[in-house]
């Protein structure tokens, strides 16, 4: 046997054994130092997570180039080399990671969906216009390095080849900053899909003008012209499928058209069966709960959902909106579920390097 053949058999070998330990990790439900739950943990519902201090928790994994705290949850029965959708779920302003995972709980069927779900908290803290305390949002310069080092981490934990599709989720200002980094140099060739929770849409929905939080007194906020960059996200040059859902008092009215839906092909959008839920969501605006455009307390509802059939490559187009409900309202499970299912059946292949043709 040859020197170069040698060589390369142990190159090859020593690579397996590093997908192996990879795997085994994954297999042994202990991936980056997070050992696997379920139900996940630091795991709240209703007023109990306003005052057990689950909230404030900020992760069970870390981001080792920065030492920034995430939450991780995967399935705990995970089997080596076994395909896994990924969602990178991004809070809004004034928010952080852990009210995120139980305002969007994904986190409850990473079994039953085979999902990796990463959770982050911003690091920035802005004063808000008109003064107060300040929040956390999303600033490039604070932020995109850790959102990306969080996604080397799963696509190198898990296996870039078994990242079946990759999600960007986000909510209002998260969801923001999903349409803003969505087709960045470093995420176009890897982000199938963009869940927006109140986070803007691609061809607009028209935003209540008396959209915001209540006043100190509790009562609605003047109507007003809202900012450009709350309402239009910006035009995007890459492809992705993409998924709106709102709050019924959110918004003016749901447009009857997407110029998404007409870049890729799609047919005429089609009304699907509502979806019921008889179970609130885990979380609400514990502080500004009382109007209903900024949203109440979590509470059961219902769902419609609005889908654009037959689109090229396969891409999912489509709305939900969740009927007598404001921006702030947990999710109930079934339009979790529900969004899931949508989520699942759309085209991945980016993070493995394949193209999903447009046919």
């Amino acid at each position: 046997m040859t020197l170069n053949r040698l060589l390369r058999r142990a190159l090859g070998l020593a690579a397996a054994l590093t997908t192996l330990g990879a795997f085994s990790a994954a297999h042994a439900k202990d991936v980056l130092g997070v050992t696997c739950t379920s139900p996940p943990p630091v795991h709240c519902n209703g007023d109990e997570c306003a005052t057990n201090g689950a909230l404030a928790n900020l992760g069970n994994a870390v981001d080792p180039k920065t030492g920034r705290k995430f939450f991780l949850d995967y399935p705990c029965d995970l089997k080596p080399g076994e395909k896994v959708i990924f969602l990178l779920n991004i809070h809004g302003a004034g928010s952080i990671g852990n009210w995120q995972r139980h305002y969007f709980p994904a986190m409850d069927y990473k079994e039953k969906y085979r999902l990796v779900v990463a959770t982050p908290t911003a690091a920035t803290t802005r004063p808000m216009p008109g003064g107060g305390a300040g929040v956390r949002m999303w600033a490039a310069e604070a932020d995109d390095a850790h959102l990306q080092n969080i996604t080397d981490l799963v696509f190198d934990t898990f296996g870039r080849k078994n990242i079946k599709s990759f999600w960007l989720v986000g909510h209002s200002q998260g969801g923001a900053t999903s349409h803003r980094i969505v087709c960045s140099d470093y995420f176009k060739d890897k982000v199938d899909g963009l869940l927006s929770l109140s986070g803007g849409r691609v061809g607009r929905a028209e935003i209540n003008p008396r959209f915001g939080p209540p006043l100190a007194d509790g009562s609605p906020p003047p109507p007003r012209a809202l900012p450009a960059a709350m309402t239009t996200p910006p035009a995007q040059a890459c492809e992705f499928s993409h998924i709106f859902e709102t709050g019924e008092h959110e918004i003016v009215a749901l447009p009857a058209t997407s110029p998404l839906a007409d870049r890729y092909g799609c047919a005429a959008r089609v009304e699907k069966a509502d979806v019921v839920d008889d179970k609130p969501g885990y979380v609400w605006d514990y502080a500004r709960q009382g109007y209903p455009v900024w949203g109440m307390k979590a509470r059961p509802g219902k769902a419609r959902v609005y889908v654009y059939p037959n689109c090229k490559g396969g891409r999912v187009v489509a709305d939900v909106v969740r009927l007598d409900k404001g921006h702030t309202e947990g999710l109930e499970p079934h339009v979790t579920e529900a969004l899931l299912k949508l989520i699942a059946s759309a085209p991945g292949g980016k993070a493995q390097g394949l193209k999903t043709a447009m046919r």
